[in-house]
């Protein structure tokens, strides 16, 4: 009997098996009668059983082994599975864990008998564990966009529920000190806490851009026309109030009135100083350069210090991701890792371009290019 008949006519004995196996895959399993255990293992087998009936090509045979099998215009079985697992809280071990038992299961139950030829029964084995390796693939990524979205749900109600308590913290402490009667060590530990509320709201407001970018909005920009310049030279006269010991200089023509979001490229340039600073040696200047090249607005922000490693650039701006540069975490002050990112994502929406030049003894320059894109 070939394998494809064996499992049409042993059905209820292969998902006999599969349902005492997900019996152990506790504590998700607990409670579950037979119909949840055994789930969409049915339909599955019996697409299972269909696949092996049909002819393949040696090309069919290279395309499936290379993960380019062709792709279902439905909801295939082995997907819902996933979605259904990963609801009941099932981990990802333990779907991968019930794929491995009900290819054992299969292949120990089905005894070739002597008719079929070795080269039929090689034949119907590579086909079944191709089709179980299909499902598996499907499962696989199904539960983890599920997790992916279950995330970034979870980061946009966090994000969201933080700022308003962070705000009253916010708020409160500057209101103290603008009062203007507290001693002065009740004033350096209220100035303590606005600092710590402020840098905390701009977490969350990272933390909320990333996950509008990860549930596909994109980072929201309002295109108007202002004053580039105007904007830059003010980021870079906040970051000299902030950071008094370093030497910030701009370059720029006195005005460029251009089309963008302010508040979003006001982000991009703190980032990119914010970086600077923390990077750049302490003893060299900053320069922030703005002028105009081919119809584009070119915004450079230049460092000395140790250049970025090689391996390190195709990554930089790449999300939740953190390097190390002479033994300090790369990012707008060592945060999320998302300040790169964002600032990326940002000049994405302005149909612009970011890129990163770092060379020994150059020192670092991010380069942005801004068109200007209609209202």
């Amino acid at each position: 009997m070939r394998l494809a008949d064996f499992i049409l006519q042993n059905m209820e004995p292969i998902l006999q098996h599969w349902e005492d196996f997900a019996k152990t895959l506790t504590p998700a399993a607990e409670g579950m009668d037979a119909l949840a255990l055994r789930d969409h293992a049915e339909h599955m087998l019996r697409t299972i059983a269909a696949d092996l009936q049909t002819s393949q090509s040696p090309e069919a045979r290279i395309l499936k082994s290379h993960g380019n099998a062709p792709q279902s215009n439905s909801i295939t079985s082995a997907e819902i599975h996933a979605d259904l697992r990963h609801a009941s809280g099932f981990t990802i071990g333990q779907v991968i864990a019930e794929y491995r038992a009900l290819h054992t299961s299969v292949l120990a139950l089905w005894l070739p008998p002597d008719y079929v030829s070795n080269d039929q029964e090689v034949s119907d084995i590579i086909r079944f564990n191709e089709a179980i390796d299909q499902a598996l693939a499907e499962s696989v990524v199904t539960y983890t966009k599920a997790v992916e979205t279950a995330r970034n749900v979870f980061l946009g109600v966090l994000g969201h529920d933080l700022r308003s308590p962070l705000g009253a913290v916010l708020l409160s402490a500057e209101v103290l000190m603008r009062a203007g009667d507290l001693p002065p060590k009740p004033t350096k530990n209220v100035s303590r806490i606005y600092m710590s509320a402020k840098r905390s709201i701009k977490i969350v407001g990272d933390l909320l851009d990333f996950t509008r970018t990860q549930l596909g909005s994109g980072i929201p920009v309002r295109i108007e026309r202002d004053d580039l310049a105007l904007t830059c030279k003010g980021m870079v006269e906040e970051a000299t109030v902030h950071h008094p010991h370093r030497k910030i200089d701009f370059l720029s023509e006195n005005t460029l009135p251009w089309n963008f979001d302010k508040s979003r490229m006001e982000q991009v340039i703190a980032n990119l100083i914010g970086n600077a600073i923390q990077h750049g040696e302490a003893d060299t200047p900053i320069t922030v350069t703005l002028k105009t090249v081919d119809e584009r607005a070119l915004l450079s922000v230049h460092n000395c210090g140790l250049p970025i490693e090689d391996s390190v650039k195709a990554s930089l701006f790449n999300p939740l991701i953190r390097h190390l540069q002479g033994g300090v975490e790369y990012g707008a002050e060592a945060g999320l890792g998302l300040g790169l990112y964002i600032a990326s994502a940002i000049v994405s929406a302005h149909q612009g371009s970011i890129e990163v030049e770092s060379e020994a003894g150059r020192g670092t320059t991010f380069t942005v290019r801004i068109p200007s894109v209609a209202t």
